[in-house]
């Protein structure tokens, strides 16, 4: 459970999509596509935000990309200079190596679970003065929460509040917003974003996107950033000198697919349905053991193919008399003692390393495998030295 992706056995991608890169490829769609991605895409994209998002933009505020990360580091690099404040939370997706890459000064905000580990207004008003970019993601990786409406459009009041006091000769406060994981949302969880709730916020706001996890597709890398003309211009210059556009072929696909709009409910219908099976699974089986008195516990999962879940062993001994200090101990022991895999939340720019928590991924394993993995994890604490459920036995 530790891979972001999906396995092709697990969930396909949309046969419409398979079907289209064929038929593109038979069609001779092999060249060199426009730098800033193929004008049938682009138009694809702007309709498919105003539909379902009912966000509108220009066909010169879309940018396509070899996936979503092409999209963050040319945010990064069009808009930060060496020096300038980027703020975002922990835990969090790679943030901190984009820092590294263009000479930016980080500036951390630690989330916990209080808060489903995204920050609140309150948490970077202390912060917010004088910064360049804020980074944020919904649903997030590595947690699978999402912002509510109130804690984002705070947020937003804050940043144009922050642009405001700002004077005609100083550089704005930028949102890059990564929604990337927006159409995989549970039940009765809405998506929210910026400039639905704030319109004006549009200038300052640079969405992140692709096909890549509502539609299992991350090896084609189709992506795309949605934001201000005049940032979209300097990333498309920046990513045609790095090679990142995406292949000619599967944008002529992905342009039909995202105008296929029954295919894309039925996809998405049975993306959500499938993933919300695991992350239930994954969920249901932790909180079980949880009431059963085992040092664990589980957020519900909001979104993305996420689950947070904490297993509090520090300072247990395993039954060699290996003492768990920190949460890779905790994760070495679970692997070898039940064959699990997880990835802590120090992976993800979280500084301590004694806070239990972990991501577990629901990508590459089916519901009888999330099932299997519960009574040999039951086992595995259970012959802990210092676990509670092994002294009440």
């Amino acid at each position: 459970m530790t891979v972001g992706d999906f396995s092709s056995k697990q969930f396909r991608i949309p046969k419409e999509l398979e079907d289209g890169i064929v038929d593109a490829l038979r069609a001779g769609e092999s060249t060199y596509p426009p730098s800033n991605g193929i004008e049938a895409l682009r138009n694809a994209v702007r309709e498919f935000y105003a539909r379902r998002l009912n966000l509108h933009f220009p066909i010169e505020s879309i940018l396509i990309l070899a996936g979503a990360r092409p999209a963050i580091y040319a945010t990064y690099r069009a808009l930060v200079d060496p020096g300038d404040r980027v703020v975002f939370a922990t835990p969090s997706w790679n943030n901190d190596s984009y820092c590294d890459l263009v000479g930016a000064t980080p500036v951390i905000v630690e989330c916990d679970a209080s808060t489903g580990f995204l920050p609140t207004a309150d948490m970077l008003r202390p912060v917010i003065r004088d910064a360049r970019l804020l980074a944020l993601n919904s649903p997030l990786n590595p947690t699978g929460t999402v912002f509510d409406a109130d804690q984002l459009a705070a947020i937003c009041d804050l940043v144009l509040e922050e642009n405001s006091r700002r004077g005609p000769n100083e550089r704005p406060l930028y949102v890059m917003y990564d929604q990337v994981y927006w159409m995989i949302t549970a039940r009765g969880v809405a998506h929210v974003d910026p400039v639905t709730l704030r319109p004006a916020m549009a200038p300052y706001v640079i969405f992140v996107d692709a096909i890549s996890k509502a539609f299992a597709a991350t090896g084609l890398r189709v992506g795309w950033a949605i934001g201000p003309a005049d940032v979209i211009k300097p990333m498309a210059d920046i990513t045609t000198h790095v090679g990142a556009w995406a292949p000619r072929a599967e944008q002529v696909a992905t342009a039909r697919l995202l105008a296929d709009h029954e295919s894309v409910d039925r996809y998405v219908d049975n993306m959500r349905r499938e993933a919300g099976a695991r992350l239930d699974a994954v969920h249901d089986g932790l909180t079980a053991m949880q009431r059963d008195g085992f040092p664990v516990e589980c957020i519900r999962p909001q979104g993305a193919i996420y689950v947070s879940g904490r297993f509090a062993l520090h300072g247990m001994r395993t039954p060699n008399g290996d003492l768990l200090e920190t949460d890779d101990d905790v994760r070495r022991y679970i692997l070898r003692a039940a064959n699990l895999a997880a990835v802590p939340f120090g992976a993800f720019g979280v500084q301590h390393d004694r806070g239990g928590w972990f991501r577990l991924s629901i990508g590459v394993v089916s519901v009888a495998q999330i099932e299997a993995v519960f009574p040999p994890l039951r086992q595995a604490l259970e012959m802990l030295v210092g676990n509670e459920v092994v002294a009440r036995g």
